[in-house]
Formats: structure tokens, C-alpha cells, sequence
């Protein structure tokens, strides 16, 4: 496994040419809305904040009547609309500025928002992947390294899976057509697995038991 930090690359998420012969199996970005409100949470945030704003009116109107109640929505709404604002912003660039790329020998994480960092992680050293789907079709894709590969949680955050501290699992997050992302993946680490060439579009599917090693569950 490699981790890179740079500013330029060669083509889009890649740090530099695939070897030869090497193929791109799929490549995307996180939906960033899914990613401001699964990794961002920006839906709890605005009730929280609804929540505050609420009880800070009925206090003021307690207090001091219907003027004292609007001068409280007059300072703390544009506040909180602010905060919302920020953290979409930061759910778009990290959205914006990641790419994912599979190959029929690694996965390809491209994140950073100020310092683009690219994590080269081969399909060999992946453990198991898990898949896990939204009702909007979108879903993450978590990925367990063998041990003893390991990434720091906050190099990775938010393209990491939740909770996951001691042992960080890197994380596709967010992406959109999850249920082809992860059959992609499962398809090329079967594969690999078993030292065979990954078939082309046409062949049929992996049968969806998910062969060990390699699961791909929902």
C-alpha cells in the first residue's frame, strides 16, 4: 500500500500512468449531497439548530414580548443559516475534490480538499469490503485492510467507515450506482484472487454468494 501527497497528476485521480496493461475497471466521485447528510450529518445539525433557535424565541418572547423575540431571529437565524452553509460547502469539496478508481489490481482514493493526498491500495492487501446501500440507489463501500496495513482515521475522514478507530477501514463513500460499484469491486477481487484476468463487460456477473475471501455484503 502506498499513500502520496501531491499537486499534480498525470490523469484524473491517478498520481501518475497505470502500468501496462493495467485497466480501470471504474471511476467516480461521492454524490455530495448523500455525503453532507450521511458524513456531515447536516440534517441532524438543522435540527439541532431548529431546536436552539425555538427555545431561544420563546425565551426572549417570555420575556421581553414580540420585539425582543425578533431581534433573537434577527442575529441567530442568519448564524445558523451560516453554519448550514459551511457545512454543505464542505460537503461539496470533499465531494468535489475526491475521485475513486478501480483497477483490476488496486483501488485508487483521491481526497483532500487544501492537500490532495492519493491512498494506493492494493486488491491483494484488501481483507474484505462491505456494501452498504441508501434508498437512493447511492451506498459506501468500506474496505478492511490486512493487517498489518493501517491509515491514520483522520487522514481519511470522511472517506472513512464510522466508528472504525483502531482498525480504519478506507471507505468509497457516498457514491452513486452503489450496487455496481461493489459488484465491480467483488468481480475484481475474486479475480485477483485467484490469479485470473477480471472478464470484460459482456461476461456474465460473479454469482452473488460473494466467494470468500472477498465478500461484498448489503
Amino acid at each position: 500500500m502506498r499513500i502520496q501527497e501531491h499537486e499534480f497528476e498525470t490523469a484524473p485521480g491517478l498520481p501518475e500512468l497505470l502500468p501496462a496493461g493495467e485497466r480501470i475497471l471504474w471511476q467516480g466521485r461521492p454524490r455530495w449531497t448523500t455525503l453532507a447528510v450521511r458524513a456531515f450529518h447536516l440534517r441532524k445539525l438543522a435540527f439541532y439548530f431548529a431546536i436552539l433557535l425555538a427555545v431561544s424565541i420563546g425565551s426572549a418572547f417570555a420575556s421581553g414580548g414580540p420585539g425582543n423575540a425578533m431581534s433573537v431571529v434577527l442575529w441567530q437565524l442568519p448564524l445558523t443559516l451560516f453554519a448550514l452553509g459551511m457545512t454543505s460547502l464542505l460537503a461539496w469539496l470533499a465531494g468535489h475534490f475526491a475521485i475513486y478508481t478501480i483497477t483490476d489490481r488496486r483501488v485508487v482514493m483521491r481526497i483532500g480538499i487544501v492537500l490532495t493526498i492519493t491512498f494506493n491500495i492494493p486488491l491483494v492487501r484488501i481483507q474484505s469490503a462491505d456494501l452498504r446501500m441508501f434508498g437512493d440507489g447511492s451506498g459506501d463501500v468500506a474496505l478492511a485492510l490486512a493487517a498489518p496495513d493501517r491509515i491514520a482515521f483522520v487522514q481519511l475522514w470522511p472517506h472513512v467507515r464510522p466508528w472504525r478507530v483502531a482498525r480504519p477501514e478506507p471507505m468509497l463513500r457516498a457514491v452513486p450506482d452503489a450496487a455496481k460499484v461493489g459488484d465491480v469491486l467483488a468481480r475484481a477481487l475474486v479475480a485477483r484472487a485467484g490469479g485470473t484476468r477480471i472478464p470484460g463487460p459482456d461476461a456474465p456477473v460473479v454469482d452473488s454468494a460473494r466467494p470468500q475471501p472477498y465478500p461484498v455484503a448489503a
